[in-house]
């Protein structure tokens, strides 16, 4: 242990990114502890991934056993199919505590000294904890990681009331069923919720200020997309559209406006409302002034990319960040992988983040993935480094697993440099889409050309081989 010190390393915050930080450490000889204010797990574990996977699965079977047209078609027939929304809440419920409990005694196993506090800097490698009893305690440690997270954001005119207008953190409790509910924002947050509350009987509104649905995803995904996840479904979709106003209660008033005029166009009385418009980092109080840092104009902690903090483009010595907090990029994965590289860093072994190989998914029925640039966005770089780009669609109903599977909706999209063959991007939607875009990602990451992807063997019949068709077809188009 470092001389002088109550410990090597004390990590703010036990979400995704502050655990495998934690047991990054401890495998690396640093005495280390954590500091939780809130549930151990953070929004994964506790109001994101985890409990809506947990709603995604049992409202996918839903869909399912009551798709009798796709159970014909495999020779099955199936009677009336209900369903128990409290036990499908508490299904939700009981995963979460599990694995809350799991990744409590993964670090009291390895030695980890867990605090449960409120915990802010009071000056250079110090934390100042003020615990639920009212109690104030410092430790010291060699170095501090900030692993704060984000929380979900609500634009201004929205009234949350935790009942009738929610955020994701009051969604995965399905605490009841609305039978017409608005969703405001269609990135993944709103995709998945729309693909639970449809499976489950709901009628979908689905508004978007941007001028087209599923923004942040590549364009060809978001045509399919539409046509498969909200067009064959009881959802109407509200887009170039503005929730100027959000009041809740019974029922709830959306006063919607024109996005470019800002000028109220519509006004809507639905049961419900979920707020999916992102989210925002939970960085305030954090005392970061006693070290002479301070928060970017976006709320994010600035970093370099070791994950040290900055102030003023200068390192703050022995004090690093990830995760959310940083805004990199806000996925529970890249908040682990920033925690890792945190610790490498620490123990002197020069350690970055490839953020252009990590993949993201969206865990709809069929399910969305996609890893690297979207055509656009390579498009836009080879415009200004000077090489073309192309890409390649290979089909799911072409692909012998998902026919079996009667499961043929979907593609693969390849998007490529032509002088060299390296692999810009990958965009899939379909069956296990999100087990199929590490491929990709490990072919990103290694920056493997469709020249050597093309004579890779995939096992057959497997969904796999939907990649090893595109790489091929790339390779075809390039000789």
């Amino acid at each position: 242990m470092s001389q002088g010190f109550d410990y090597d390393l004390a990590i703010v915050g036990a979400g995704v990114g502050g655990h495998g930080a934690a047991l990054h450490a401890v495998s690396c000889g640093l005495k280390t502890a954590i500091v939780e204010a809130g549930d151990m797990g953070g929004t994964c574990v506790n109001r994101g991934c985890i409990p809506s996977k947990a709603l995604l699965a049992a409202s996918g079977k839903v869909r399912e056993l009551r798709n009798a047209h796709h159970l014909k078609t495999l020779g099955i027939q199936v009677g009336n199919v209900e369903f128990d929304r409290e036990a499908i809440a508490n299904h939700a419920v009981n995963i979460v505590s599990k694995l809350r409990g799991d990744l409590t005694n993964s670090l009291k196993r390895i030695g980890v000294d867990t605090i449960v506090g409120w915990a802010k800097l009071a000056g250079p490698q110090k934390l100042s904890i003020s615990t639920s009893d009212g109690q104030e305690k410092i430790i010291t440690a060699e170095n501090i990681i900030i692993a704060s997270g984000s929380i979900p954001w609500v634009p201004p005119g929205i009234e949350v009331d935790g009942k009738t207008v929610f955020t994701s953190d009051d969604g995965i409790k399905l605490d009841w069923l609305p039978q017409w509910v608005a969703i405001v924002g269609s990135g993944y947050i709103g995709l998945e919720f729309s693909d639970i509350y449809s499976a489950l009987g709901s009628e979908i509104t689905l508004i978007e200020a941007l001028p087209e649905l599923m923004p942040g995803f590549d364009r060809d995904i978001a045509k399919i997309a539409e046509r498969i996840l909200i067009t064959p479904r009881d959802i109407e979709t509200k887009v170039g559209m503005l929730a100027k106003k959000v009041t809740p209660g019974s029922p709830v008033i959306i006063e919607l406006a024109d996005a470019k005029t800002k000028e109220t166009v519509e006004i809507l009385e639905v049961d419900a409302c979920l707020v999916a418009t992102g989210r925002i980092p939970f960085t305030q109080n954090l005392g970061l002034e006693s070290v002479g840092a301070e928060l970017d104009r976006r709320g994010y902690i600035p970093v370099d990319d070791r994950m040290a903090v900055l102030s003023g483009g200068e390192v703050v010595p022995h004090l690093w960040a990830i995760g959310d907090a940083t805004g990199k990029m806000m996925l529970a994965h890249t908040a682990s992988a920033q925690g890792i590289a945190a610790v490498e860093n620490i123990c002197g072994r020069h350690k970055t983040v490839d953020y252009h190989s990590i993949p993201a998914a969206a865990f709809t029925h069929p399910e969305i993935s996609f890893v690297g640039m979207t055509e656009t966005a390579a498009k836009e770089l080879g415009s200004k480094e000077g090489f073309e780009v192309a890409s390649v669609r290979s089909y799911f109903k072409g692909n012998s697993k998902a026919v079996a599977e009667g499961e043929a909706d979907g593609i693969a999209k390849v998007i490529y440099r032509k002088d060299n063959g390296e692999i810009l991007g990958v965009h899939i939607i379909g069956l296990h889409a999100s087990d199929l875009i590490h491929e990709a990602s490990n072919a990103i990451a290694n920056r493997q050309s469709i020249h050597t992807l093309a004579y890779l063997v995939h096992a057959h019949p497997t969904l796999s081989e939907v990649l090893d068709d595109a790489y091929k077809r790339a390779a075809e188009a390039v000789k």
